[in-house]
């Protein structure tokens, strides 16, 4: 198939990539290069691509209704997946236009070049967060998540509703994949995994907050990435049970879908540092802080309408993905 991937250099996108040419599909990258993190990070995840022949590189930004049209009456994709979006939900509490703009401006810019190019097939990003402050677990699908906690969290709630309506009216099929704290090899420097094993390897104090009394669904990059083609390549579909008198969010008479993508394996933050420690022979000098503003205690995925309906679970246990981080973190940065 030809597909095209935006966010194309980022920690996820990449690694779908990859795996995307390496099983013989055409794929025509989008992204901007922003500098949220750094650039040479992303230049680096883009040239593993590059040495394929059956992939194709464009620099704009999803905001850039011109540059995205251009891109998708050029190549004419057939199925797109985005992951190109403002991430991180502590940003979202310093710069909110630019999550409007990525995730807001530029999702709606990605429904109308679907539209109106014919693409079989929308997959996107959600994220965990839209859960704000549910605290049943584990959290699923079927839930209602109308309480988000930060602005990053309610864009990808609206990015839902606006792929609904889309679904609705045009018959689009989509998808929306919630994941849940994605960690691994060429990760994003934000992210805790990134700044602990900094940190512990310069000699550094770590920033632990709600005094790390958190559990997370960390999921490895390569359970994700699993998920996203086995969404990617069965097709939404109408659900015909669906009821008006008892609405399922997950699904609806369109065909529109959504799944959480998690390890459905929470795990103790204080746990998680442990085996950093053992993975770079070195303890951790930990400063507790409360919780952060927009930040949740815990998460954990209800992971059974994604076993149901494409036969798969995440199980890479956080031993093994934070050794291959840590093995690979050393290669990169050369520690």
């Amino acid at each position: 198939m030809k597909i095209l991937v935006t966010g194309s250099a980022g920690f996820i996108g990449s690694t779908l990539t990859l795996r995307l040419l390496e099983r013989g599909d055409a794929v025509v990258g989008f992204d901007n290069l922003n500098d949220y993190y750094d650039v040479n990070l992303k230049q680096a995840r883009l040239a593993r691509l590059k040495t394929h022949p059956g992939f194709t590189d464009v620099r704009a930004s999803l905001e850039d209704r011109a540059a995205l049209t251009e891109a998708f009456a050029k190549y004419c994709p057939q199925r797109v997946v985005n992951l190109a979006a403002q991430a991180g939900v502590r940003y979202s509490l310093q710069n909110p236009h630019a999550y409007v703009d990525s995730n807001l401006v530029g999702f709606v810019n990605i429904l109308e070049a679907c539209r109106h190019y014919g693409v079989e097939h929308l997959v996107y990003a959600s994220s965990s967060s839209v859960y704000g402050s549910n605290t049943r677990m584990p959290f699923s699908v079927h839930d209602n998540v109308d309480h988000p906690l930060s602005l990053y969290a309610a864009t990808k709630k609206a990015n839902e509703l606006m792929a609904h309506t889309y679904s609705h009216l045009y018959d689009l099929p989509t998808t929306g994949l919630r994941f849940f704290t994605v960690y691994g090899p060429w990760g994003r420097p934000d992210m805790a995994l990134f700044l602990f094993t900094r940190a512990i390897l310069a000699g550094l104090p770590i920033d632990v907050f709600n005094y790390g009394d958190h559990r997370r669904d960390f999921t490895y990059i390569d359970d994700i990435v699993e998920g996203v083609i086995r969404v990617l390549d069965q097709v939404a579909a109408p659900n015909p049970a669906w009821s008006s008198d008892a609405p399922d969010p997950a699904t609806s008479r369109a065909p529109y879908r959504l799944y959480n993508i998690g390890s459905h394996r929470p795990v103790e933050l204080m746990r998680y540092i442990e085996v950093l420690e053992d993975c770079l022979g070195r303890q951790a000098i930990k400063n507790l802080l409360p919780m952060q503003a927009g930040d949740v205690p815990d998460t954990y995925a209800d992971v059974e309408a994604l076993i149901q309906d494409v036969g798969y679970q995440p199980a890479t246990p956080i031993e093994e993905g934070v050794a291959r981080f840590v093995a690979w973190y050393r290669e990169y940065y050369q520690v």
